[in-house]
């Protein structure tokens, strides 16, 4: 029996994933979480071979609980379960040593062959992360990898310049809603988890005026 702890913090992709896999035998959910805190918490409590984790959860996301689960658990598998399928993500998910990353809209086999994979020792990464991954290789052109609209160039160098969300809203003459958008676009594209990462980053690769 592999034992499995689910952690998203939408409870309707939660309850989706229990039932797809009750209908599995051989994998028991053992605990589900809507953040990385209450993972290390179940964790503390139960015997687990496989953590499918999401990575953006409030608290504690799922980068952070992968760091901590490889540390402090080194024995059980980390498969993360996105939508994000961009290389910053991907990049930032590796380097942490989880054992797998697919994504929420393939359907319930991969899940469950991933899960088998991983708990046998093995590492999962589906067709299209692969293929993201592969494109990403044959671009030695770091900024070329993470493609940025125009608007959202214009708000990244707008944060270089430490302006805040309501003076980007009235320098870019949209509602603070979009920029915030813009805002969480980029930092799902280039897999940062702060303002000042985004700095560092615009910095690096030549987003300042």
């Amino acid at each position: 029996m592999i034992k499995v702890i689910i952690a998203d913090d939408h409870k309707i992709v939660v309850e989706g994933l229990l039932s797809l896999i009750e209908l599995h035998k051989e994998i028991s959910v053992v605990g589900t979480a809507t953040h990385g805190k209450e993972v290390l918490h179940l964790l503390e409590n139960n015997e687990v071979d496989v953590v499918v984790l999401d990575i953006e959860m409030p608290v504690m996301d799922g980068v952070e609980a992968t760091k901590i689960i490889r540390k402090q658990y080194p024995n059980i598998k980390i498969l993360i379960l996105t939508m994000y399928n961009t290389i910053g993500f991907i990049r930032k998910i590796a380097e942490t040593g989880a054992h797998g990353y697919i994504l929420k809209n393939k359907g319930t086999e991969e899940l469950i062959t991933a899960i088998h994979k991983v708990h046998n020792g093995g590492e999962y990464f589906g067709e299209d992360v692969t293929k993201t991954l592969i494109a990403s290789i044959k671009n030695k052109n770091i900024a070329g990898e993470i493609k940025l609209t125009k608007r959202e160039i214009e708000v990244l160098k707008l944060l270089v310049e430490g302006k805040t969300t309501k003076e980007i809203s009235n320098i870019l003459t949209i509602g603070g809603t979009t920029v915030s958008t813009h805002r969480k676009n980029l930092l799902a594209k280039t897999g940062i988890s702060n303002t000042p990462g985004l700095v560092r980053f615009a910095v690096k690769n030549g987003y300042t005026s």
